[in-house]
């Protein structure tokens, strides 16, 4: 675990940075609003809250009604603190032009201390950069050439049936102490989906002669999202290089891919109208594992994990390529892949095919079929009213279709709260069910 250092270390979700930006921003916000002057309070006030009002409800509009980014609305403390910043700026707006010009730079400081307020409580919903540090890890983090650590020449440590890799494990000496992080490109040979840069995490028991074959887990982010979250907000890094260190270099494999193309697509995971995306993770992405990796081949070896639409993803390419995947971790998945309703989804993504839609939605083919070689644990908040019995239809559904699942509620909301230890603390059951420990 690392140890609070530096300014770069403090929290900015709990503790008193976020309590003083709030202390701070409330002061701005009263200061931008008083005024001893009569019309100010008659015309000009009313006027900016009126404005930040509307100017937020559009937001709301656009974002849920118009834009469509996400298929949930946005949660309701999101849309009022985000209200809050819009109102400093308004207030700025309409009282800089009535201040005398040495106060203009006070005036606007207030708006952006305000714009600070609004966004360090957005911040603290989603968990989503718990420190400065995390929202700058990809500019910290080092990254090596894959090209560096492929070596499927090297000898492989041979593992007896009904042995775990660690019963047979010696770290030779001089191993180092962490993994390494390498940023690839995985190209959509078979599927043509045009994805994003990949991540690949390899623990130091990867640079060992013999090397000791590990299990894989392919790892995705949210939507909206990047690979990019897993590094900054996931701390993928310092928890992989921590679960390594305490298992003498032993840890899995883990290739953090793209499921979506860009920030805002929702192309479900599918091969649809919108890409054909179960093709890409199915097929392309593990080729190139295979191809550029010396690393353990059967499909129990192999996890396929996400969160939110990540983790819906998991459990789709669970029940619509078994034969890759043996495992599934999914965190704060939904219950279906959706563009805001079922009908639209079979609309915009299937041209209207209900069929086409049914024979890939993992609640329908769980229906039909039975997965009793599939291992799986589903991961949600215990104060996510909206995934959390999601999450539990989905468990339910695979327990019926005779997967070994596991039902794990942790606290928090839907955020990096739960998704960080939804992985981290599945660390050990990953590597128990892929034969890595014991």
């Amino acid at each position: 675990m690392r140890i609070a250092a530096g300014p770069l270390d403090w929290s900015l979700v709990s503790g008193w940075i976020p309590v003083a930006l709030l202390a701070v921003g409330l002061c701005a916000l009263a200061v931008l609003l008083f005024s001893r002057r009569r019309t100010w309070w008659t015309r000009w006030a009313p006027l900016a809250v009126l404005l930040a009002a509307i100017l937020t409800w559009l937001l709301r509009t656009a974002v849920d009604d118009w834009w469509q980014p996400f298929p949930d609305p946005l949660p309701l403390n999101v849309v009022i603190w985000a209200g809050i910043a819009v109102l400093g700026v308004c207030l700025a707006a309409f009282r800089i032009p009535r201040l005398r010009p040495r106060y203009w730079a006070g005036a606007a400081l207030a708006a952006l201390l305000a714009v600070l307020l609004g966004a360090s409580e957005i911040n603290q919903h989603f968990d989503q950069y718990p420190t400065a540090r995390s929202a700058l890890n990809s500019w910290l983090t080092k990254t090596t050439s894959i090209t560096d650590a492929t070596g499927r020449t090297e000898p492989a440590l041979r593992v007896p049936a009904g042995k775990a890799v660690a019963d047979v494990w010696h770290p030779p000496p001089g191993m180092a102490g962490n993994g390494t992080l390498s940023k690839s490109s995985i190209p959509g040979t078979r599927s043509g989906f045009d994805a994003r840069s990949a991540y690949v995490y390899l623990p130091p028991a990867y640079r060992a002669t013999p090397r000791p074959l590990l299990p894989v887990v392919v790892l995705m982010a949210g939507q909206p999202g990047s690979p990019d979250d897993w590094i900054n907000s996931g701390r993928l890094v310092d928890m992989m290089n921590a679960f390594a260190g305490a298992h003498r270099g032993l840890a899995p494999v883990i290739v953090v891919v793209d499921p979506l193309g860009s920030q805002f697509a929702n192309t479900l995971c599918l091969d649809s109208r919108l890409g054909n995306v179960q093709t890409y993770l199915a097929t392309d992405v593990p080729d190139w594992i295979r191809t550029h990796l010396q690393v353990a081949t059967a499909r129990t070896s192999w996890v396929i994990s996400g969160i939110s639409f990540g983790g819906t993803c998991s459990i789709q390419l669970g029940v619509n390529a078994p034969q890759v995947y043996g495992v599934v971790n999914d965190i704060s998945g939904q219950e279906a892949p959706t563009l805001g309703s079922r009908q639209k989804t079979v609309d915009k993504a299937f041209g209207g095919d209900e069929a086409a839609f049914t024979a890939v939605n993992p609640l329908d083919v769980m229906a039909r079929q039975r997965f009793p070689g599939t291992k799986a644990a589903f991961i949600a908040g215990s104060s996510d009213s909206t995934y959390r019995p999601q999450q539990r239809t989905v468990y339910d559904a695979a327990v019926k279709a005779g997967m070994r699942a596991q039902w794990v509620l942790l606290p928090g909301g839907h955020s990096w709260q739960v998704w960080r230890p939804g992985l981290e603390r599945q660390l050990p059951w990953i590597s128990r069910e892929t034969g890595l420990i014991r």
